[in-house]
This record gives structure tokens, sequence and C-alpha cells, in this order.
């Protein structure tokens, strides 16, 4: 672990030999193509954007910066959807014995499948934009959902879960607290379980949902091969229980082998489960507890995802914990770009690795983590942003009102 004078913090995790079984298991590529082939015939669905930042990646002397801009998803403005709605996809067909060949998405919403499934209610806890995504697949399907949030949670986010027909229901405490809550309910009224953290007997599922959003990985090696480029050199990826972060250094490692990018996981410093878990000896889980107060309401998590981390704890070579103004940072840095640049609309959780990645090349004390990850002229750096604008007056809060500042010792251009 670093001491260094940076105000956050790493952890590098070098491997002799990165154990691939894990990655290769949970994320074969065959996979990847069946999801794509699924959210392929979703109405509305295309590719999301993959952008080039070449004005920006001039100013800090790399290679390039690419963002994968999810809030362009579907309706939702997150790449959540891919999950739930691919997980709802597998349930349904492991319930009625159908082949992926007669699979299909007309067939999923038609009204035979939902007589021969009967009556079936879906529930999951989230922080915002797993629910809303898990409620926009079930209405699609006709099915009712229930969905917990914790205390926390912002009432927009909780009234765009509701705009898609959930039934929502706020826990008192955090995150983790509305995931042990819907267990036990969810087993006394007999409700299905979509969740995408895993615990002791509870991991298909979010299997499921890990490989869902391997379709946005096949896009995203579509669209660099049309650049010219075979992969990136370096991945940073945020994490609440570690999900996405696994499922996108899993393919990349399944895909690419002892030759995967270098890949960083960034998290919030009071919601770092994952960096803890990374700083016992043996890399066993940690949870983290408390408030888990963050303005980064989709990594508010304190329990790794155990099925998660077992791909993570092999496989990342950085993790990275940040306070939320570098959050805010990346947000505003996307939403006021260079000339030349694209403007990019961003949430705090999906603006976090681009204000993690100017503070690694830019700060002082952050040698170490400099030196060990080796971004230079040549480096193609790969960032998603998960969530647009999922917030509206906590983003305007900080766009426009400036909240969550860049303290004045860690300015940009200071004279």
């Amino acid at each position: 672990m670093n001491n260094s004078t940076c105000d956050f913090k790493w952890i590098i995790t070098p491997h002799e030999k990165k154990d691939l079984s894990a990655a290769k298991k949970m994320f074969p590529i065959e996979v990847s193509r069946t999801a794509r082939r699924f959210h392929r015939q979703i109405p509305g669905y295309r590719m999301s954007p993959l952008v080039s930042l070449p004005n920006l990646a001039t100013m800090f002397k790399v290679g390039g910066i690419w963002v994968k801009d999810e809030a362009s998803r579907l309706e939702l403005n997150s790449f959540k959807v891919l999950g739930g709605s691919f997980a709802l996809y597998r349930f349904i067909q492991e319930r009625l014995h159908i082949s992926d060949e007669q699979m299909s998405y007309s067939y999923l919403i038609s009204n035979e499948v939902k007589e021969k499934l009967g009556d079936i209610t879906f529930a999951s806890a989230t922080d915002g934009n797993h629910g809303r995504g898990i409620a926009w697949a079930a209405q699609k399907l006709g099915h009712r959902c229930v969905i917990y949030v914790h205390s926390e949670t912002s009432q927009r986010r909780i009234d765009a879960i509701r705009g898609y027909g959930a039934t929502v229901k706020v826990i008192d405490g955090n995150y983790d607290d509305a995931v042990r809550q819907i267990v036990v309910d969810a087993k006394e009224n007999g409700w299905e379980i979509i969740s995408d953290t895993s615990w002791e007997g509870y991991s298909q599922i979010p299997t499921w949902i890990m490989q869902g959003y391997s379709t946005m990985m096949a896009e995203i090696q579509e669209q660099f091969s049309a650049q010219g480029i075979t992969r990136p050199t370096h991945v940073f990826v945020q994490a609440g229980v570690g999900a996405l972060a696994a499922s996108v250094i899993g393919y990349y490692h399944s895909l690419c082998g002892e030759n995967a990018p270098t890949c960083v996981v960034v998290e919030p410093e009071d919601a770092a489960c994952l960096f803890a878990s990374a700083s016992t000896e043996n890399r066993e889980i940690r949870n983290v507890d408390g408030d888990l107060d963050t303005i980064m309401a989709g990594l508010a998590c304190g329990s790794p995802s155990e099925i998660a981390w077992n791909v993570l704890r092999q496989t990342v070579d950085a993790f990275v914990t940040v306070p939320d103004y570098i959050a805010a940072k990346g947000m505003r840095v996307y939403a006021t770009p260079l000339k030349g640049d694209p403007f990019i609309v961003s949430g705090e959780s999906g603006a976090v690795t681009l204000g993690a990645l100017l503070s690694i090349l830019r700060e002082n004390g952050a040698d170490q983590l400099r030196d060990f990850l080796k971004i230079d002229e040549h480096s193609q750096i790969l960032l998603i942003n998960t969530e647009g604008n999922t917030d509206p007056v906590l983003f305007r809060q900080i766009i426009w009102e400036g909240s969550n500042p860049v303290p004045e010792e860690y300015w940009f251009d200071r004279e």
C-alpha cells in the first residue's frame, strides 16, 4: 500500500503468473456472442458509442483516451440493463427448458411464455441503476417487480424505478442492509431474486448478470478494431460489489490471456470493499461497514460479490480508492471538454475513472503507481462511462454549482 502525499490510495498487486481459470470459465467468448445476439433483438438496441478524447490525451501525453459511453444505452442511461435483461432471459430459458436456438426476444415477451411461467415477482436490492434495469425488463416481460433501496437513495432514483411499474421499498441502513432484507422477504413471499451480487448458495443469477455485461465488451472490441487498435493497453474500471469490474477484466483475460491490458479498479474511499480485500495477506474477502457515504451512489457497496472477487483477485494489477471530489472532477472534465473533444454527460459513478486517471498522471507523490502502470505516449486507455445524468439535481449541483470542489493543492493549473 502506498504512503504518498496524494489524496488517493493504491495497492499494486503484481502476479508472478496470473491464474486465468476463473476468468475463462465465467467469460468464454461464446457467452458474449449469445448475450449480444439476445440484446440485438431488443427494440431500440444499438451499440453505445466508443468515443475518443484526443486533445485531452495530448495534454496528458498519452496515446489515446477512449470512453465507452453507456449514457445512451437503450432508454435507461446505464449499462445495467444489459445484465438484468440477460439474467431474466437465462432464468426463463432454464425454467422452460428452451435452447438458445429456440429463444428470441419476441417469444420471451409473448403471452405463451407468461402463461407457462405463471405468476412471478422479480425482486432485487439496488443503489439505483440495477433496480431500474430489472424493473424495465420485468415490465417488458409483463411480470411484477419489487425493488429494495437503502435509506440514502435519492427520491429521483426511486421515482425512476417506480416509473417502470416496480414497487419500491426503502430499507433503513445501507445497500448491504437492503440486500440482507430482501433475501429474507423474498423467501417469505416466494419472490425470485435477480441480484448482481453473490453470496453463499446464490451465484448462478449474478453470473448471468455479469455475462450479460459482456455485450458491451464485444462492442468495444469491434469498435477498437475499426480504429486499427487490437486492444487497449490499460483499462480503468469502477467498482461497487465488483460485478462490472469482473466482467470487463475477466473478458479481457479470457480473450487475451497473459496479453490482457493492465487493469486498474477504482472505488470510493468510503466504500472500498475490494481495496480492503486486496489489502489482506491472502486477498481474502473483507467487508466495509458504516454508512458508505459517497456521492457515487452506484458504487456504495460494503460487501464484495464472491464470484466477482474470484476473478478480480487473480487478474487486477492495481486497486485505487479516491475521495468524492475526484469523481466530481471527472464529471466536470467530461462536461467541459477541450476544443475538438466530444461533450459527455456522466454521472458521478460514471466519471470516477477519468478523475482517477488524471490524478494518477498529474499528482506529485504518485510516481510509484505511474512507474508500475507504464502509461506513456503509446498507451491506449479504456474508460467506461457507466451512467449518464441519472440524478439531475446532483448533476447540476456538481456541474453548475461546483459542489465537491478539488482542493487547491491539487488544482491542475497552479501558478
